[in-house]
């Protein structure tokens, strides 16, 4: 049994093992892989693991040996599923190993805008508290948590951890989401999309990319929020429109905007979003804690495991 991991550096950079898999077959370890190479280093693979890397209905029908492929993540759109259902080849993903740390990240951007510890800390590095002349200072104004209205776009995994720590912070929680309301945890309000743009002092965005929500963050949107608002984005890059948002940003219409994803990954350079000062970007690793990526590999190991002995989990 030949097993490629096709980009592996991303979920491990040297700092886990591989080992659960070299015990399954005989493990080929890329760190990245082009769409050039894809094709010559899968050739002989009756499993591929992908992060990023596209397999795509025509690299499928040249990898006559392929048997498995395992995504390691949880969206599965890098792989052509009706083509590779048509071949018969099983593929598999690892659902909600990063809930716990995108939550985190979302309520780290969030301290980040009211609070700024960051940018204090740097500038007491640099001796302004000392040179003070009061025993404090500041340069924003803070906003407390408590009491603000927390939105919510999607009860997913992720949506509704992130709703119980709002809760834990005192906020009102709103969401738009298809469960019904008498489902709903305790203390999460359903509403219209109408709505939560127009009440939200927070808005976190945590919906599946499809062609109902991509852009849903756009100019009409946009001009239907609060100007004091701030916009948070760790779900899927195009659900906002980055020039609407810039442009509002720009314009005062949106207080902050934070976002973990973005539509391009790496941007261009020439993004509008990089250069708003009230744009506070991460480079897509609300997924990437240590502990997180432990999960990872595990449940894809598993994955795999579970597929040699012909009792496949995780299927999509």
């Amino acid at each position: 049994m030949r097993i490629v991991i096709l980009d592996g550096y991303s979920a491990n950079p040297g700092d886990l093992s591989w080992e659960g898999l070299e015990q399954l077959g005989t493990l080929t370890v890329y760190d990245r892989t082009s769409p050039s190479e894809t094709v010559a280093r899968a050739a002989d693979a009756d499993v591929v693991l992908t992060n990023k890397v596209i397999i795509s209905s025509e690299v499928m029908a040249q990898l006559p040996q392929l048997k498995y492929i395992g995504v390691l993540a949880t969206g599965y759109n890098v792989v052509d599923i009706a083509a590779a259902h048509e071949r018969g080849i099983t593929v598999t993903n690892v659902p909600a190993y990063s809930t716990e740390s995108v939550a985190q990240m979302v309520f780290a951007h969030l301290l980040t805008v009211t609070n700024r510890t960051e940018y204090y800390a740097v500038q007491n590095r640099q001796g302004r508290w000392s040179k003070n002349p009061d025993f404090c200072y500041w340069d924003f104004p803070h906003m407390e948590l408590a009491g603000k209205t927390f939105g919510i776009v999607g009860l997913g995994n992720i949506g509704r951890r992130v709703a119980q720590i709002a809760l834990a912070f005192g906020m009102q929680v709103k969401a738009l989401t298809s469960k019904t309301a008498e489902i709903l945890p305790a203390g999460i309000e359903k509403v219209s999309l109408e709505e939560l743009l127009a009440t939200s002092d927070v808005l976190s965005l945590h919906c599946p990319l499809t062609e109902r929500t991509r852009h849903l963050i756009n100019v009409d949107t946009l001009q239907r929020m609060k100007s004091t608002a701030i916009l948070i984005n760790t779900g899927r890059g195009p659900l906002v429109d980055d020039q609407a948002v810039a442009g509002a940003l720009a314009d005062g219409r949106l207080a902050a905007f934070c976002a973990d994803v973005l539509t391009g990954e790496p941007p261009k350079a020439d993004n509008p979003l990089l250069r708003q000062p009230n744009a506070f970007i991460t480079p897509h690793i609300a997924w990437a804690s240590k502990e997180a990526r432990i999960r990872l590999i595990q449940v894809a190991t598993d994955n795999v495991r579970a597929f040699l002995n012909d009792q496949p989990v995780n299927v999509v």
